[in-house]
């Protein structure tokens, strides 16, 4: 770059700017002030990076050595674990919660084994004691209680207080009598009869009715036939048997 000349050999000046010749022979206007405020400027940044860098290059110095950042990460969480834990090894956080828990579970042990007892026991006198007091066991039905629960025992609940029972496919039995309403024990116990595919051999011959039943010819067609008081001396086991057999009960 070279200095503008006039032709009386003195610099060219604009707006107080000399003015110089490109190689190209593009002229400048030389603004000196301005360029020495942005070479100060780009010192400044440039020490600031400088420093910026040493001080990044310093705190690098303390990590000198670790060539895995998770185990890095890893040791962190212990010191944090050790330091919000003073009581408690870093290792150990984990056991020591699970202690804490076993210990809660052990202590609340027995009264939730009691609590599961006396359910079972609300369970056995609502549900068995239904089938004891049951009007439609003594009237119709030609086999004892205890045998009745044996064979239909399962498909009761008690729910809210209340003995409710379900048919073999899950669904709640409802009255017929009281359409939208549960049906109550002994209801319910009669329409599962009705779908018990031996509910001839079990109904009592003057209590049998409806599609299928035999009534007072129970006996016939060559079935055997037990008196209601040989019946009863058998043990539960051979009574079933004979149930299922066809065996038909006479008083």
């Amino acid at each position: 770059m070279k200095l503008k000349l006039d032709d009386e050999g003195h610099v060219v000046v604009v707006d107080g700017k000399p003015v110089y010749v490109n190689d190209d022979g593009k002229e400048i206007a030389f603004d000196a002030p301005g360029t020495v405020s942005t070479i100060s400027r780009l010192n400044a940044e440039a020490k600031t990076n400088r420093e910026r860098a040493e001080a990044a290059e310093t705190g690098l110095k303390a990590f000198e050595g670790i060539t895995d950042p998770a185990e890095a990460k890893k040791a962190l969480e212990t010191v944090k674990n050790f330091d919000a834990k003073k009581l408690v090894d870093a290792g150990e956080v984990e056991k020591v919660r699970a202690e804490a828990i076993k210990a809660v579970e052990d202590k609340y042990a027995p009264i939730i084994a009691e609590r599961d007892s006396l359910n079972a026991a609300l369970v056995t006198e609502k549900v068995g004691g239904s089938f004891d007091r049951s009007k439609f066991i003594t009237d119709k039905l030609a086999i004892p209680s205890d045998l009745v629960r044996a064979r239909f025992g399962e498909q009761f609940k008690v729910e809210d207080g209340k003995v409710v029972a379900y048919d073999k496919t899950g669904n709640k039995l409802f009255s017929r009598s009281n359409p939208g309403e549960v049906a109550n024990f002994d209801e319910a116990l009669e329409l599962l009869v009705d779908s018990y595919p031996y509910r001839d051999q079990i109904l009592k011959s003057s209590g049998a009715s409806g599609g299928g039943a035999t009534g007072g010819n129970a006996a016939a067609g060559g079935k055997k036939s037990i008196t209601r008081a040989q019946f009863d001396e058998l043990p539960p086991a051979k009574q079933m048997e004979h149930m299922k057999s066809g065996v038909t009960l006479t008083d």
